[in-house]
């Protein structure tokens, strides 16, 4: 295939997607859908203009590897332990029950053990990529549901690589005693990546990362980031396993480093990028007419996995104390098969999976993805409107919808932007508060300083949306910014208010011809420096002037 061709159709396709999620975007819809569109109209089973299908697929894995390596760089243990132990707990028994029982239905159904599992992995996963913007985008990833949601979303992730491993061993040919070869082999590999990628990004790596020259020059870090990413999928994939574990790992291993945060951030253009191609590939795989004429089934497959993953959600988080409806409303938000399902999909074509079964599997898929715009937003209305009716109806008992799940909202983080003098002043009047204060900074030395005053620190710029929104700024109480640059500083006020407008924004004015722009930009309070230094300096002339002119006492 010509590059120029494959260039075309990834021109094509890209400049499609950006219009249907535009369209998508003025009806109050995710962008997400509109890549979906795109992919089916322009794929193979509809107006055939992309000639290059497997070509952007190609491209698109890489997408999710990109895309599993930044997830990676959000799993830092604690924050794991953050979560809980209803979201960690129930996001393994979600995964392990959902598969069990949809194991169970596909048997019912006739099909074979190996192709049943199959199946039930599948379904057990849900969309990270489509609740979590959802849920960013609409406020909610501190509400109670929507920390629950999270923390199942990031348990589903981390199973992605076992699953991957299942459903490759089962689509292999042989015997149970075959099989079992097979899984310790994969196994063996599978840890000796995890050793290799420990020893090299926990011994190797963090010298690198103290060199000066990292430091000085800000594309550095990236280049180790994308060939940290992409070197350790490589390696997956030459061993025989998915390159989305090895950059799952390497992210997983990186995000203990202090540039973790602005890492996210500066490769959030190819992720976008590539993660775009692949929701607009995982369209291509959709079929109009087969939909159409399979409509019934598709349709009855689509109202199970949206039903029956939010009912086994809200049972699990139940035994885990939450209320009724915040259970039940996280299970609304991840009524749908996730994006990672199609690699499942993919593994198991053509041996366990039949092609039939395979568009089936894909049209219910594609079909949920496009429902959970609406799952999302209406999932807090419909849990308390469905609790209530079973409420009246007797079924479930009034005051099981109160009580103890009801935790108190965790307190809401205060940000400080620059940490040089001033910052350092602010976070130490600030020690006392230190769980909740977190401070970005483009210099790891500030950031040295900020956690022996054991407050958070990120390594990043703070014009960047990502590392602001990694820092809490979203659910910050306040943000200090202390940036003595003033177009920078203005740049970041304006960035806070467009992506946090309910935060208090106290900036600092180096000079007084500044402090009106940034009022203008969106804080509510400037500190003028040179008006504060002239009343500082006119009350100590004050003070001089009164010892000067009190009468000398005689002796």
């Amino acid at each position: 295939m010509d590059l120029w061709s494959v260039l075309f159709d990834i021109l094509i396709l890209l400049s499609t997607a950006l219009v249907l999620g535009v369209v998508c975007e003025r009806l109050r819809q995710s962008a997400i859908l509109g890549y979906l569109a795109a992919g089916t109209l322009l794929g193979p089973n509809a107006l055939q203009f992309i000639s290059s299908a497997s070509e952007v697929s190609a491209l698109a894995e890489l997408g999710v590897a990109l895309l599993l390596f930044t997830i990676g760089l959000e799993f830092s243990w604690p924050r794991l332990r953050r979560l809980g132990a209803a979201a960690l707990g129930g996001g393994t028994a979600q995964v392990v029950l959902t598969m069990v029982l949809g194991a169970m239905v596909a048997l019912s159904f006739g099909m074979s053990a190996r192709t049943a599992l199959a199946i039930g992995a599948i379904v057990a996963l849900s969309s990270t990529a489509c609740v979590l913007r959802l849920l960013v985008s609409r406020a909610e990833i501190e509400s109670n549901h929507g920390r629950h949601a999270l923390g199942i979303l990031l348990m589903q992730d981390i199973a992605v690589v076992p699953l991957v491993l299942l459903v490759t061993v089962l689509g292999g040919q042989g015997s149970l005693q075959q099989v079992g070869v097979d899984v310790f082999k994969t196994l063996g590999w599978a840890c000796i990546l995890l050793v290799v990628l420990f020893l090299l990004l926990n011994r190797v790596v963090p010298r690198v990362l103290h060199l000066e020259s990292l430091h000085r020059n800000r594309d550095l870090p990236i280049l180790l980031a994308i060939v940290t990413g992409l070197g350790s999928a490589w390696g997956s994939h030459k061993l025989g396993l998915s390159p989305a574990l090895g950059a799952f790992v390497a992210g997983m291993l990186l995000a203990e480093s202090p540039f973790a945060t602005q890492v996210r951030a500066d490769i959030a253009s190819i992720r976008t990028l590539l993660v775009t191609l692949f929701f607009s590939s995982i369209g291509m795989l959709g079929d109009p007419a087969w939909f159409v004429r399979h409509l019934p089934a598709v349709l009855a497959l689509v109202v199970a996995i949206v039903a029956g993953k939010a009912v086994i959600i809200w049972v699990i988080l139940r035994l885990f104390r939450l209320t009724h409806t915040n259970a039940l409303a996280a299970g609304i938000c991840l009524g749908q098969v996730g994006e990672f399902s199609f690699v499942l999909a993919a593994v198991g074509r053509g041996t366990i999976i039949s092609d039939d079964l395979f568009t089936l599997v894909i049209s219910a898929t594609i079909t949920t993805l496009f429902l959970t715009p609406y799952l999302v937003a209406l999932a807090p209305q419909l849990s308390v409107g469905i609790v209530a009716r079973l409420s009246k109806m007797k079924l479930i008992a009034p005051a099981s919808m109160q009580g103890a799940a009801d935790v108190c909202p965790p307190k809401r983080p205060l940000v400080i932007i620059g940490f040089g003098p001033a910052g350092q002043a602010v976070g130490q009047t600030l020690e006392r508060l230190a769980d909740r204060v977190t401070v970005i900074d483009l210099n790891p030395n500030m950031i040295r300083k900020a956690q022996q005053l054991e407050l958070s620190g990120h390594i990043g710029d703070a014009m960047h949306a990502d590392v602001l929104e990694h820092a809490g700024i979203t659910s910050a109480a306040a943000a200090v910014v202390t940036i003595p640059d003033p177009t920078a500083a203005r740049a970041i006020v304006e960035l806070i208010r467009s992506i946090a407008p309910e935060v208090h924004i106290i900036a600092r004015a180096r000079y007084h011809r500044y402090s009106a722009d940034l009022q203008a930009g969106g804080a509510h309070e400037v500190i003028d420096e040179e008006q504060f230094v002239g009343a500082r300096l006119a009350a100590r002339l004050r003070k001089r002037l009164r010892a000067v002119d009190r009468p000398a006492t005689d002796d």
